[in-house]
């Protein structure tokens, strides 16, 4: 192994967790901080937690719900247009009938 080319290895590096949560292991970092750890992570307490440092969770969460309004206000427009439809099928006559009014008007 080359000497002076590698960093210094630290065995009790101390690992801060957000939480506040601490323990050791083996690192070329003396001191490290991390945002989650296995004491507070979803997967290792069955508890969902949002880690959002940017406010991307909710980001998301506004768009879904937008998307959710906009998804529920078309879907009353179209039973608008579908309603509107129907009953001008019902207030007009259809072409049979139409057809059978004037040969009914030709043969008189």
């Amino acid at each position: 192994m080359k000497t002076d080319i590698h960093p210094t290895y630290f065995p009790l590096a101390k690992v801060t967790c957000a939480c506040g949560n601490t323990f050791t292991t083996g690192s070329t970092q003396e001191n490290i901080r991390v945002e989650i750890c296995s004491a507070c992570h979803p997967f290792f307490t069955g508890q969902q937690k949002f880690v959002d440092t940017l406010g991307q969770v909710d980001k998301f969460q506004k768009k879904t719900e937008q998307a959710k309004e906009k998804s529920q206000i078309k879907a009353q427009i179209l039973q608008a247009r579908a309603a509107k439809t129907q009953k001008d099928r019902t207030e007009r006559a259809s072409l049979k009938d139409l057809l059978m009014q004037a040969r009914k008007s030709a043969s008189s």
